[in-house]
């Protein structure tokens, strides 16, 4: 071996110092990724939990608003029921009532037949002049009379049984029936309170198209309205000291006007003096 040659020398090679700091900052980017995800998971299930909390109190509140409306509507099926039986009962009280005018009717226009054949027979074995003018006459009064009440049977009765007339005529056969007193009256609109017999009245509206009309009615010191009402509907009130009611009722209306009458009852005195004096 030459005393030069150079002695041989073994070196080990160290890890490099840039390799731990990656890992050490990989690692923090892991831990910052992990703390990073699991503030997102659990924000994720916080709004999971309210959005389920929303739901639940948005279904909550549906469901009690249906039940409300149920009731509502069950409410309603009920009302519209009653209503409905009531109109058909009267629908059935109408019916029962016109047939029963029809038959008062026919039976008046039988007895009128058979009255006139009656004094036909009569008055062919009638030779004295006088004795047949007295009965034609006596025909005529008798025809009147059925004439009347035949008219009567005809007129329309309101709720509380009372015959409603519906023009001057039938006012004045009304009033020669001597029952009550009755005033007529024809007001108009923008003309303030107007006396009618022992009340005062005010005409606020009219609709000619529908025949319908509003009117206030002013009684002691006491006054109400009665708002669209048709006409030849009777309106009933009372007064202080009267036992039955009174009834206004309007027979015509106009754009300005409304015409009609007041049926009062008579005083007791009256009508028994009235009473009296048929009887006689």
């Amino acid at each position: 071996m030459s005393e030069f040659q150079e002695p041989i020398s073994h070196t080990s090679t160290g890890t490099p110092r840039w390799v731990g700091l990656a890992v050490a900052v990989l690692g923090g980017v892991s831990l910052l990724g992990l703390g990073v995800g699991w503030s997102a998971l659990n924000h994720a299930n916080g709004i999971e939990q309210s959005t389920q909390a929303s739901v639940k109190q948005a279904n909550d509140a549906l469901a009690q608003r249906l039940a409300k409306e149920d009731e509502v509507n069950q409410a309603l099926q009920s009302d519209l029921k009653v209503v409905t039986d009531k109109l058909n009962l009267t629908q059935g009280e109408l019916i029962a009532a016109r047939k029963q005018n029809k038959n008062a009717t026919a039976a008046v226009d039988q007895k009128v037949d058979g009255l006139a054949t009656s004094v036909k027979a009569e008055l062919a074995g009638k030779a004295n002049a006088g004795d047949v003018d007295k009965l034609n006459g006596d025909v005529s009064g008798v025809k009147t009379d059925l004439d009347a009440q035949k008219n009567n049977l005809q007129m329309a009765r309101s709720e509380m049984g009372t015959l409603i007339a519906r023009n001057h005529d039938e006012i004045d056969q009304l009033r020669r029936m001597g029952q009550r007193d009755y005033f007529e009256f024809t007001v108009t609109r923008k003309g303030g309170n107007q006396k009618v017999g022992t009340i005062q009245v005010e005409l606020k509206d009219t609709n000619t198209k529908k025949n319908q009309y509003t009117i206030n009615v002013l009684a002691d010191d006491k006054s109400f309205e009665k708002k669209n009402r048709s006409v030849n509907e009777p309106i009933f009130f009372y007064t202080g000291g009267t036992r039955a009611a009174l009834e206004l009722v309007v027979n015509k209306v106009s754009k300005t006007t409304a015409s009609g009458y007041l049926s009062v009852p008579k005083a007791p005195d009256t009508t028994a003096a009235n009473t009296s004096g048929s009887g006689q």
